[in-house]
């Protein structure tokens, strides 16, 4: 029951949010949907707006004093709570609408816990805002150990894309460096944030502003911290209000070598 969830820690409260999400995607995966125009090619679909119900219901039942930004609501409770959760529902709508399974379920405490949960590989990634563990389907925790052996590198080439003509993702992918060390991956959802922080994919990067405080990327970028990734904007810089976009890299070499790259002189 979702009330079991009041005397549980952050991380158990953002976990059981995303697998009641996670429940909801599976469980609809297949089904004709109903698409919700955004505008700019971008929607929703009926999938996402009940995952987001489902997760609200957890949240609201263990944290009722919290506020909620919700990918699809927007905000809601207290306009002066304290804390707030980051939700994203469904992230990886395309793929999900066309029958591919790469989404993921992101539920986040800002600055504290945070989960990813993928509804068709049984696994949820957690942290505490320290440490980072992933749960698979009934087994016990494990850490999760970020690793650049994979060599295997997504980039994001969703728009909008701010930092052009400065910076392009897509210039990246035809750099003869980026070919030479590593082998390109192209996920458009924060799975792939969760993959990098558990050892499957050496980085992340996407251009974009202050991705902080996104319900797209909050989840991804504080499994990435606690697992000791190196996390930065595309210009290296702390991610923060005058961050932009995204490199979250295994380790610092990995870092190094794509930061490189991006200004042109790797």
């Amino acid at each position: 029951m979702i009330d079991s969830y009041a005397g549980s820690d952050d991380a158990a409260v953002a976990m059981a949010g995303a697998r009641a999400g996670a429940d909801v995607v599976r469980g609809m995966y297949g089904r004709r949907l109903q698409r919700i125009d955004k505008g700019a090619g971008d929607f929703a679909t009926t999938a996402d707006v009940e995952a987001e119900k489902a997760i609200l219901g957890v949240l609201r039942a263990a944290r009722p004093g919290d506020a909620v930004l919700g990918e699809e609501g927007g905000q809601q409770g207290a306009a002066g709570a304290a804390r707030q959760w980051l939700v994203d529902p469904l992230c990886g709508t395309l793929n999900y609408a066309t029958g591919t399974m790469l989404v993921a379920v992101n539920v986040a405490l800002r600055d504290g816990a945070a989960a990813v949960a993928d509804p068709f590989g049984g696994e949820v990634f957690f942290t505490d805002g320290e440490t980072a563990r992933v749960r698979r389907d009934g087994a016990g925790d494990a850490p999760l150990a970020p690793s650049s052996a994979t060599r295997l590198v997504d980039v994001n080439l969703d728009p909008p894309f701010p930092s052009a003509p400065g910076f392009r993702a897509v210039d990246l992918l035809a750099h003869p460096g980026f070919a030479a060390r590593f082998r390109p991956r192209v996920v458009s959802t924060s799975l792939a944030l969760a993959w990098v922080a558990a050892g499957k994919r050496a980085a992340y990067v996407t251009d974009g502003g202050d991705l902080s405080g996104s319900v797209h990327f909050a989840a991804g970028i504080a499994l990435c911290r606690a697992a000791g990734c190196v996390v930065t904007g595309i210009d290296g810089a702390p991610l923060g209000e005058s961050g932009r976009g995204l490199v979250a890299a295994a380790d610092s070499g990995t870092h190094e070598l794509l930061m490189a790259m991006v200004r042109g002189r790797g």
